[in-house]
């Protein structure tokens, strides 16, 4: 096959997460908000490497739940319905 057709890039994060260093205890807030971001553009996958957390991670509930109040404030439907769908996915 032509090198013109291979993506030898497939398996890496399209997209960039800027993350605190994973011992800051801001980590896991940022992962949380990050995978909520992945699921918004359709690159959960992008998030869940650059994260180390799956969708639906339980220990990640308490700040989805954070995340999801602040959307509800702000009247952010798409995010409220992304932190929603999270917290039905939970492991």
């Amino acid at each position: 096959m032509s090198r013109a057709f291979v993506n030898e890039d497939a398996h890496e994060p399209e997209r960039r997460y800027v993350l605190p260093p994973r011992d800051d205890p801001g980590y896991d807030e940022a992962a949380a908000s990050a995978l909520l971001d992945g699921a918004d553009v359709g690159d959960s996958f992008s998030a869940e490497q650059a994260t180390g957390y799956q969708w639906g991670e339980r220990r990640l509930e308490a700040h989805v739940r954070r995340l999801l109040a602040r959307a509800e404030a702000d009247g952010d439907e798409r995010r409220v319905t992304l932190a929603q769908r999270f917290l039905r996915q939970m492991r």
